[in-house]
């Protein structure tokens, strides 16, 4: 039988209880998503420094980061309604809890398989955390323009993890053994942990609800099964092996059961009838397309940072600070431009200004100043700070405030789907098309055919990490062979940054057609229309939820 919840409320104190209570739950709210995101990038750039200390191979390391996302991807639905059901600040301390737990497991790890698991730990925290996060937020900023302004700054915060976790890692690896980059979320986490204990108050989706076991478990093998399959079908297996095949048909049967089990639901995990929202299906693809483009671009300039500029870790987040930097920087701006505005024409907007960076890109060849580099690294940046806001803004309206943490979890999984296949299907772009064009600018290096074959074969069997030692075992031959794996790798990075920029001009077609630039009413004005003038409100989304 289903469970009935009713909304948890704080009690009626003093006049500006309220507002003092709000405020804590956003700034730990913000707390929340910083810490979630703090190692995810910042993990990847000391890849290098964990693969020579226990190693590891190609394949281990790019599983270190992999085993976060997964577990992150297929589980936040699940999470999202487990925290409308039971608690949403339970569901904040849980996550928060694990992933102090998992940064413990990493930190004291001596192989790949331990950071793995930690890895793991970390992210089944991260998909408790965020839709919590954005539950929490939801349900003490009733009105919507508070509510944008809140995550706008929840925005920002996650901006502030990805920017903060390179620098801080950078500087950790230089000094110190590379366990210790695990330290900054386990100490912020454990603090936050207490604090919000006391500082809390719980709340709970104010509908019938009940766990839909079947919709969830097809979630999860649906989710499991497109990660994997991508991940392994760019790496050793290669995509007609007979597991990656597998996985794909796995999804490709889960996915439409599931569609299927959630038509059918009595209280279905997604209502599908959400989808006929042109604004919440717009705000779905563009969140999954953007975050796709981003981390993707993320990922090839930290590996043309390293491998062709051979930037250290300290250097490599100090280039790439604007890219995330302009969300922190911004974040203010966005909210008060979403309420000047629409928040539809400000993710137009942001979504041409980042298309049209990325496109920049194809300027970068292998002997890129700094300079130019960071002004075009910093349009893409603005781009980005500009529509991450208003998307998630758009996704949270589409939904009823009483489905925070649901929404918070569509919106967050859509993010977190986009962010696995980013690197997986960037990486592959990069290893092939380097790949392809070696053999061209190897030949016109005017290296002896000797050396040739000798560049060629390292780049062969090590792939694109080949850059990082290729100095190491050339000889006199060095230079003309840096060269020359420059050339290809830049190459790559110009396929790249087309299918990024691309990527985010059609994110930006989609949402002008689903989402468009006029102000509307967001769906909190809906419900009270509705309550008023029920006949009125009988069609919107939220009823349908």
């Amino acid at each position: 039988m289903p469970t009935q919840v009713s909304e948890v409320s704080p009690p009626a104190p003093q006049p500006d209880s309220p507002s003092r209570n709000a405020t804590a739950t956003i700034v730990l709210a913000c707390v929340g998503v910083f810490v979630s995101y703090l190692p995810v990038v910042g993990v990847s750039v000391a890849l290098p420094v964990i693969q020579q200390a226990l190693d590891a191979s190609t394949t281990g390391l790019q599983w270190i980061t992999d085993a976060f996302i997964l577990p992150t991807a297929a589980l936040l639905l699940t999470c999202g309604v487990i925290g409308d059901l039971y608690g949403r600040k339970k569901m904040y301390l849980i996550g928060l809890t694990l992933s102090c737990l998992g940064c413990l497991v990493a930190l004291t790890g001596h192989s790949v398989v331990q950071v793995c698991v930690g890895q793991a730990l970390t992210g089944v925290g991260t998909a408790a955390l965020l839709p919590a996060t954005l539950g929490l937020i939801s349900h003490v900023c009733p009105d919507h323009r508070k509510r944008a302004a809140a995550i706008a700054l929840w925005t920002a915060a996650l901006g502030l993890g990805l920017t903060l976790g390179p620098l801080f890692n950078g500087l950790i690896v230089e000094h110190a053994s590379w366990r210790w980059i695990f330290l900054p979320t386990l100490a912020i986490g454990a603090v936050t942990v207490l604090v919000g204990a006391f500082a809390l108050t719980d709340s709970r989706s104010d509908r019938e609800r009940h766990l839909d076991i079947p919709g969830q478990l097809l979630a999860i093998v649906a989710i499991t099964a497109v990660v994997y399959g991508v991940i392994e079908g760019g790496g050793a297996p290669g995509w007609g092996s007979a597991e990656v095949v597998t996985a794909f048909v796995v999804a490709a049967l889960a996915l439409p059961a599931f569609v299927l089990v959630e038509l059918r639901s009595r209280c279905p995990m997604l209502d599908m009838r959400l989808f006929k929202s042109p604004a919440f299906s717009g705000a779905a693809f563009v969140m999954a397309l953007t975050l796709f483009a981003q981390v993707g671009l993320v990922f090839s300039l930290s590996e043309y940072f390293g491998l062709v500029h051979h930037a250290s870790t300290w250097d490599i987040g100090l280039r790439l600070i604007a890219l995330n930097g302009f969300t922190v920087v911004l974040g203010p701006v966005v909210g008060r431009l979403m309420h000047r505005f629409s928040p539809g024409l400000v993710l137009v907007t942001g979504l041409l200004v980042g298309g049209i960076g990325a496109l920049l890109v194809n300027l970068f060849d292998a002997a890129t100043g700094t300079g130019e580099a960071a002004l075009v690294i910093a349009v893409l940046g603005i781009g980005i700070a500009l529509a991450m806001a208003p998307i998630t803004t758009i996704a949270m309206n589409s939904l009823p405030r009483r489905l925070g943490s649901t929404a918070g979890a569509a919106n967050s999984a859509l993010r977190q789907i986009g962010s696995a296949l980013g690197p997986a299907i960037f990486g592959v772009v990069l290893t092939h098309r380097t790949l392809g064009t070696l053999p061209g600018h190897v030949a016109a290096s005017g290296l002896d055919p000797a050396d040739q074959g000798q560049v060629i074969g390292m780049v062969n069997g090590a792939g694109i990490q080949a850059g990082a030692f290729l100095h190491l075992n050339t000889g006199e031959a060095t230079g003309q062979a840096l060269a020359a794996y420059g050339a290809s790798f830049t190459d790559a990075l110009h396929t790249c940054a087309l299918v990024g920029g691309i990527g985010m001009l059609v994110a930006a077609a989609v949402a002008l057609l689903t989402i468009g630039i006029r102000a509307r009413a967001p769906h909190g004005e809906e419900e009270a229309a509705a309550a008023t003038h029920p006949a009125a409100g009988a069609a919107t989304v939220g009823e349908t939820a």
